[in-house]
């Protein structure tokens, strides 16, 4: 059984953490300090789990102390940055605060797949545990055919070092699919490196994808390695490239083309060794001739192209998966005999799923909260069936997800928040930049970005923005 030591001075982190991995079957130890984690030889563990401020010396200390266990920093501060100097130090990976618990669980076991220390210190038979971790049918659930093409193409592109565009809508698993495409490939040793595209401001995003060189701008007070220069020898994963702005689109088509980049404000290049996966839920083909999205940066990311099918294409699945999310919700509260009706089967079958794979996990975590028996019904997954037996109409699953306005203006007082969100957006998104956007709904640009994925309402790229 793998070892994990959890250093988070937060008590109800640490404690939230050690449960989730002890359902998970692994054997965990905590400490609230580095000092405390001395005290139990952080050598002898598989794998450590550190928050990156910590009272005393810093996480990342934990990687000279222990050097041959894998250390997983976890950040709430400014976590692009922080995860760059995490890398330079020798964390073999982050993340950021809060996190999901799927994503913990997963790079836990992604970690662990690929620490040879676990062959010396588990009595099972590694190559079959790395080997299933490290095979896309491992990481992804899909037994429908169009779920095996994908695994299909995964297994023939990840041991290259071809350029792969992920496409698919939001929700169906476009960074599983990259993260399995980095543990086939030969640079699994090597860090894969994250980035949402449009999470970050579009004034930040040539600095954190580039670095910066002290003095650049306002603000740039010591020079900082970009994510491109921290994925140096791995792979680089960038989320909704259909996002990045002009100038950044120029700036990576030459990292494509002269494998180099250069720091936003340095005259010098530098050689980087980076294997380049994108992933988008719009149309790029379209948006070239827009003038959205560079000709010529596409079809240097276009050389193989994997389509992640959207869940209504994928009913054979549909059960399998609910019934996954359903036995890990169930361990994670504590209500292990939980089983879904066949009416709530039925309606998970009917559903249309545009959140896709997200919003049927979503369903039954919300069930799985809600059931106060051992059986979930229909009315506790709450799905909007909104269009009975009929189709949703084509604007809906399709092209970019754009959702009707409504044309019913004298209701406006019985609005959800969902609703008014999605009124306000679109009635002023022409003429307010996002950040204006984001104060005026009293939120953040990450948020805004969030929930209008969700919704299925596109950003509309003006020159203000």
């Amino acid at each position: 059984m793998p070892r994990i030591l959890i250093v988070e001075d937060e008590d109800i982190i640490r404690s939230a953490v050690r449960k989730l991995l002890q359902h998970a079957g692994y054997e965990v130890a905590d400490a609230s300090s580095v000092e405390e984690a001395e005290t139990l030889e952080p050598d002898q563990f598989d794998l450590i789990i550190s928050d990156l401020r910590l009272p005393g010396a810093a996480g990342t200390e934990l990687i000279n102390r222990a050097p041959d266990t894998p250390v997983l920093i976890m950040t709430s501060y400014a976590s692009l940055r922080s995860a760059v100097d995490s890398m330079k130090l020798g964390a073999v990976e982050y993340i950021a605060k809060p996190f999901d618990h799927d994503e913990m669980l997963a790079a836990v076991e992604n970690i662990l797949a690929q620490n040879p220390t676990e062959s010396r210190q588990t009595s099972k038979t590694p190559d079959a545990g790395q080997k299933e971790q490290r095979d896309p049918a491992g990481i992804m659930f899909g037994h429908c055919d169009p779920m095996q093409r994908v695994f299909t193409l995964i297994r023939k592109v990840a041991p290259t070092e071809t350029t792969v565009l992920i496409n698919g809508e939001s929700g169906t698993g476009k960074e599983l699919a990259a993260r399995a495409l980095h543990l086939l490939s030969p640079r699994a040793s090597k860090p894969l490196i994250s980035v949402n595209c449009a999470a970050i401001p579009e004034s930040l995003i040539e600095s954190e994808l580039f670095g910066h060189e002290k003095g650049a701008f306002t603000g740039a007070v010591s020079a900082r390695t970009g994510l491109i220069e921290a994925a140096d020898g791995g792979s680089l994963f960038l989320d909704e490239i259909g996002e990045l702005p002009a100038e950044a689109q120029a700036r990576l088509l030459r990292v494509l083309q002269e494998s180099e980049i250069r720091k936003v404000g340095s005259t010098q290049s530098r050689k980087v060794n980076v294997r380049m996966i994108a992933a988008t839920h719009r149309n790029l083909k379209a948006m070239t001739s827009t003038g959205e999205f560079r000709e010529d940066l596409y079809y240097r990311l276009n050389v193989m192209q994997i389509r992640i099918p959207p869940l209504r294409e994928r009913k054979s699945d549909i059960l399998g998966l609910a019934k996954r999310f359903l036995t890990r919700q169930a361990e994670k509260m504590g209500k292990p005999y939980l089983n879904l009706s066949p009416q709530a089967m039925q309606t998970l079958e009917r559903h249309r799923w545009p959140g896709n794979v997200r919003e049927l996990e979503n369903a039954i975590e919300r069930a799985t909260i809600l059931c106060e028996g051992d059986v979930i019904t229909p009315d506790l997954l709450d799905l909007e069936l909104e269009f009975g037996d009929e189709q949703i109409p084509e604007s809906l699953v399709s092209g970019n997800n754009v959702q009707p306005r409504s044309t019913d203006n004298d209701n406006s007082s019985d609005l959800s928040l969902e609703d008014y969100f999605q009124h306000f957006v679109l009635e002023n998104q022409d003429r307010m930049s996002e950040t204006e956007l984001a104060q005026k709904l009293g939120i953040s640009r990450k948020s805004l970005w969030e929930r209008r994925q969700r919704l299925g309402i596109p950003r509309k790229k003006t020159s203000g923005n």
